[in-house]
């Protein structure tokens, strides 16, 4: 209870601020908890935010209607705007990519969602600082971006150039970043002329999902 007992009156009222809340505690029983209790059963954010909100009694006025609460959370959810950075090496060859935490997660842009209130180049900043344990608040400017609108959900990448290839990464939260690594741009999906056509499917296709809806943006932003 104390990820809700906390929050501001006014956040109370809204279902989407306080699962958002839940879903932090999910992380911290998930990573923290069971980890020094192994017996602990895991749960699935869904289960998890209907026992939340059965046992807290700031919640009990959704308790009846969880699904629902779930379902109108996950539709809120993936509209939040998220933040994150291109970053490139000196010569601008290569870009940094992260992995998810499971085996099956592709590589993709340091980024995550924006908090209340937070304008878009902080949320960056902190994203790419806690996927990469890198501080990009010397390198990055305003008003030097690639955004795009997937399923509803805006994305800003602000582009960072001059990264040594030494620069040490590792990832400040546990159990979300895997991997964190250089990628050629010559490599990525669409970023030649004669491989646009493969672009368009195939495994390399999958394992970058998330960069290829970058990658013309980029180029443009490049060819200036």
């Amino acid at each position: 209870s104390r990820f809700i007992i906390n929050v501001p009156a006014e956040e109370l009222s809204s279902v989407e601020r306080i699962c958002f809340q839940i879903e932090q505690a999910h992380w911290f029983y998930e990573d923290f908890v069971r980890e020094e209790n192994p017996r602990l059963p895991s749960f699935s954010l869904k289960n998890f935010c209907a026992r939340f909100f059965r046992h807290c009694p700031l919640l009990h006025r959704w308790a009846h209607d969880h699904d629902r609460a779930f379902q109108t959370f996950m539709e809120y959810k993936v509209r939040v705007p998220v933040c994150g950075a291109i970053i490139l090496n000196e010569n601008m060859t290569k870009v940094l990519l992260v992995k998810g935490w499971r085996a099956s997660s592709g590589w993709g842009f340091p980024k995550g969602k924006i908090n209340k209130d937070e304008p878009e180049s902080p949320c960056a900043v902190r994203e790419v600082q806690e996927e990469t344990g890198f501080d990009i608040s010397d390198y990055i400017h305003e008003n030097e971006y690639v955004e795009r609108t997937m399923k509803e959900q805006r994305i800003r990448l602000y582009i960072v150039t001059g990264v040594p290839e030494s620069t040490l990464f590792a990832p400040q939260t546990r159990k979300e970043i895997g991997d964190i690594q250089w990628h050629k741009l010559a490599d990525l999906p669409g970023w030649n002329q004669d491989d646009l056509a493969q672009a368009a499917g195939g495994e390399k296709r999958h394992r970058f999902y998330m960069v290829t809806a970058f990658v013309s943006g980029l180029r443009q932003w490049m060819a200036k």
